[in-house]
């Protein structure tokens, strides 16, 4: 995949639309078409505005990786973590809450 394609998919995935990120990014929102189409990238200055707005790594809208995030965590895992960063403080505590007792639950009786 092309950096727009990653773009595409990751506007996809978090209900961003075209126009809203290219309005937040400064630049025009045909350009995510036309990249996708053309396969070319930005210029790197509106590579790290996308970026910025995403709130991902330029490397993972250039590679498809992000090595900032550790190998050990599941995908799901992260599905998630994006999910909850858009809670209020009120709901990411009782997901945390949730979280805590159920994980207590997995652990080993003592004796």
């Amino acid at each position: 995949m092309n950096f727009w394609e990653i773009v595409a998919e990751e506007l996809n995935y978090r209900g961003i639309p075209r126009k809203q990120l290219a309005s937040e990014a400064g630049f025009d929102a045909s350009n995510i078409g036309k990249g996708i189409r053309n396969g070319n990238s930005p210029s790197v200055e509106t590579a790290v505005k996308i970026a910025s707005v995403l709130g991902v790594p330029v490397e993972y809208l250039v590679t498809g990786k992000d090595s900032s995030i550790p190998s050990f965590l599941k995908k799901d895992v992260l599905d998630i973590a994006i999910k909850l960063n858009r809670l209020d403080d009120r709901d990411i505590q009782f997901v945390k809450e949730l979280v805590d007792r159920l994980s207590d639950k997995t652990q080993p009786a003592h004796s």
